[in-house]
This record gives structure tokens, C-alpha cells and sequence, in this order.
């Protein structure tokens, strides 16, 4: 894992380093899920309090350091606000397919049941 070098800098894996399971595991949790699908969804970084998330700050926290440790977005500072953005191109190159088929079934599923994931 990359390593941060301020407190400001946080670490993200290189591409060397993310791993299938890794990420089917952030994409396993319905709230990450959401997300990942907003962020796709997205023309560029979202902040993180462009979600409007049913849990609490620290538990959001969590929810987006699991998805950067796994290697699902990158995050960066712009001034105060934590930036988030998707890593699509490095996902699909690693993995083809995956995260379109991911989010393909999970809007299939919403879709099917007429409730958006988490």
C-alpha cells in the first residue's frame, strides 16, 4: 500500500496490490454499494457530504476507508473537503467487466424489487 506521507495524504493501494477479493468485498455491503453506484453515477469527485448516508459520520467514515483500501476510489483533500472519486479505468483494466456488471445487477435488483440498495 502506498503510504501516506502527511496527515493530509491518505494511502491507497497501487494497482499491483488491489486484489478481486479485496473489492468484491467492498462491493458486498449494500451501504458501499450505494456509494460506488452514486459515485458512477457522478461526472468527477464527490465530496463526502454529497451522500446522504442513514448512518453516522464515524460509521461513513469507515464505509469509504474500506472502499480505498481495497483499491474502489481514491480520495484526496481539496482544501477541507475529502474528494472521492471512482477508480474505473484501473478497476476495469485489472478486472474487465466487473464493476459494470456489478453495477448493472445492482440497478437490475433495484429495478426487480423497486427499492434502491441500502
Amino acid at each position: 500500500m502506498t503510504v501516506a506521507t502527511s496527515t493530509r495524504e491518505l494511502a491507497h493501494p497501487p494497482c499491483t496490490e488491489i486484489r478481486l477479493e479485496g473489492v468484491l468485498h467492498a462491493l458486498a455491503d449494500p451501504l458501499r454499494l450505494r456509494i460506488v453506484r452514486e459515485m458512477a453515477a457522478a461526472d468527477g469527485e464527490l465530496s463526502c457530504s454529497d451522500f446522504d448516508l442513514p448512518v453516522t459520520k464515524s460509521t461513513t467514515t469507515h464505509h469509504f476507508r474500506v472502499l480505498r483500501e481495497n483499491g474502489v476510489v481514491r480520495q484526496v483533500y481539496r482544501g477541507t473537503a475529502k474528494m472521492n472519486g471512482l477508480r474505473r479505468e484501473e478497476l476495469d483494466a485489472l478486472f474487465p467487466g466487473l464493476l459494470g456488471g456489478v453495477l448493472e445487477a445492482a440497478a437490475a435488483q433495484e429495478a426487480r424489487l423497486g427499492a434502491p440498495v441500502a
